[in-house]
């Protein structure tokens, strides 16, 4: 008899995403208070220190300290991934790069960044027209 654990890995989402949320919540306000709101310095600081984090912690887990798979996704798609979806996005464009084509690999990366913003163009359009 097995007890069943599929509880085990949306709960290790939801713990990590909690404090990588706060964590990004917090250090934004800190990041703004000390430099100042005229530039994105938080959102900057958040993006470049979770791609790091994400290409240390998959390395490390891959490569010297095997990790149980609940832990993994704690750290990488629950804590990392709402502390910035942008260190996801970064990682799988170097995983592109490494095992796709290169036409591949640069259209999710470029397309990515341009359709993204085409798309808050298009959401702001929308809610506009909406509101009249």
């Amino acid at each position: 008899m097995s007890a069943d654990l599929s509880w085990r890995a949306p709960l290790a989402v939801a713990l990590g995403a909690i404090a990588g949320a706060l964590s990004r919540y917090y250090l934004t306000l800190l990041i703004a208070a000390r430099l100042g709101a005229d530039f994105p310095y938080g959102t900057l600081v958040i993006n470049l220190t979770g791609c790091l984090g994400m290409g240390f912690a998959v390395t490390l887990m891959a490569e010297r300290y095997p990790m149980l798979p609940d832990v993994k996704l704690l750290l990488t798609t629950g804590f990392l991934g709402a502390y910035t979806t942008f260190s996801t996005y970064g990682l799988e464009s170097v995983f592109l790069f490494k095992n796709a084509t290169a036409a591949i690999a640069i259209l999710y990366w470029l397309g990515s960044a341009c359709l993204g913003i085409g798309c808050i163009q298009l959401g702001t359009a929308l809610a506009r027209l909406l509101s009249r």
